[in-house]
């Protein structure tokens, strides 16, 4: 195998990495300094896309983690630049929360219900059937399907949730219309992430506890990768795959030093 090039900047999942259910992982708040000491670029990535990164600003804080509002990098932050390169000010009729409407408003997209360029689905704790119903007609009428991320479930304390790629599965049923998906495993997420802190993938490297979609987007998109066992993923699930994360190990707390 051929010999890696030193790690230069850094990506890190956010869920089952640096939180677990609201609460930091230990060694997530160390990781996180010596990041911000050595002034090595990095980027904390969720596929979420209820909120802004703004709003995950906050919420990190508040558990004591600290990273600035531009370290971070949303799903709906890699719909709207996809988007924007894609169709500049076009339209779209979204089912989303602020996360999404607020960075299709920031590329200056209209968002509408009235032939709109796109149809674009993000997650939300209130699907309704009359904005699934909407959406449908949109695309049989000729609106492309757009969607922030393919996750099936998500998290709750009660247990897991349908999430987005649940409810695109309903649209595609009813349309035949498949979604391009933004968001992780596509390697399109990291890259347009690597290009906006101006990183490279040959000196970079993907944190994550997910090996469908975290390391397989760290991998297809050249990057080193590292997967933890602090979140879904144990190591029985590894051999599972066709491929293989770069490195295991225990969690983040075996990163700081890397820095």
């Amino acid at each position: 195998m051929a010999e890696r090039r030193p790690i230069e900047s850094w990506l890190t999942d956010m869920d089952g990495v640096l939180i677990h259910e609201g609460v930091p992982i230990p060694g997530a708040d160390a990781f996180l300094k010596k990041l911000r000491e050595s002034g090595r670029p990095f980027l904390v990535l969720t596929n979420n896309s209820i909120y802004t990164a703004r709003d995950l600003h906050a919420r990190l804080t508040r558990m004591g983690l600290d990273v600035p509002v531009e370290n971070i990098w949303t799903s709906a932050l890699a719909t709207a630049q996809f988007l924007d390169d894609q169709r500049p000010g076009g339209s779209a009729y979204v089912i989303g929360e602020a996360g999404l409407t607020t960075a299709l408003h920031d590329i200056g997209y209209i968002l509408t219900d009235q032939e709109p360029d796109y149809v674009v689905l993000g997650e939300t704790r209130t699907y309704s059937f009359e904005a699934m119903t909407k959406a449908v007609r949109l695309i049989k009428a000729g609106a492309r399907f757009i969607c922030t991320n393919p996750d099936e479930t998500g998290p709750s304390p009660e247990g897991p949730l349908p999430a987005t790629g649940a409810v695109a599965a309903l649209i595609t049923k009813a349309t035949g219309k498949k979604p391009y998906f933004a968001g992780k495993p596509n390697p399109l997420m990291m890259r347009t992430g690597l290009n906006t802190i101006g990183a490279h993938s040959e000196t970079s490297a993907m944190i994550g506890d997910r090996m469908d979609t975290d390391v397989l987007a760290g991998m297809e998109a050249g990057m080193q990768t590292f997967l933890v066992l602090t979140g879904l993923t144990t190591p029985e699930h590894i051999d599972r795959y066709p491929f293989r994360p770069s490195h295991v190990v225990n969690s983040i707390a075996d990163l700081v030093d890397l820095v």
